[in-house]
């Protein structure tokens, strides 16, 4: 079999007045919401860019581009599912992925298993192959003043 492991990592900023995606899942009790193009689910996007990255299909922003309109607001559980064709016709299928969220609050612990079924199912994939892990920034930096977060992801692939 052709093995392949591909890393990806995301940032977005957190304000006021904004909804909080994150693994496809949307947080409310969240004082803050991250923003982009999209709906800036940071978790997804690491994931899509740690699956292309494997496949050597260079990253998000080339196919998913922040200047196009289709992807304004889109919800980032189409663009993993666009990811998941884009590496399947190259002929590859996903063996696991794990991931880290850096982040102060909300906890988001409770909620990861709904990720990981949100995420599962749009990968076609078991939930025991993802993995998400969370952690804080001990008050340090952009993430500890909750100004921002970020999540890093590494995805293992394998030829069909």
């Amino acid at each position: 079999m052709n093995f392949r492991i591909g890393f990806g990592f995301d940032v977005h900023q957190l304000a006021d007045g904004h909804p909080f995606y994150l693994g496809g899942v949307y947080l409310e009790e969240a004082k803050k919401g991250a923003f982009g193009h999209s709906d800036a689910d940071v978790l997804l996007h690491a994931i899509c860019d740690a699956l292309l990255g494997a496949a050597n299909l260079r990253d998000i922003g080339f196919h998913f581009k922040n200047t196009d309109a289709r992807w304004k607001g889109i919800s980032s559980l189409i663009l993993l599912e666009e990811t998941m064709k884009i590496i399947g016709e190259k002929g590859y299928k996903v063996g696991n992925i794990d991931c880290t969220v850096c982040l102060e609050a909300p906890k988001i612990n409770p909620h990861i298993p709904a990720m990981q079924k949100a995420i599962a199912e749009k990968m076609g994939i078991d939930e025991d192959a993802v993995s998400i892990k969370a952690t804080t920034n001990e008050t340090l930096g952009f993430i500890g003043r909750h100004e921002g977060v970020t999540a890093s992801a590494v995805a293992l692939i394998y030829k069909i």
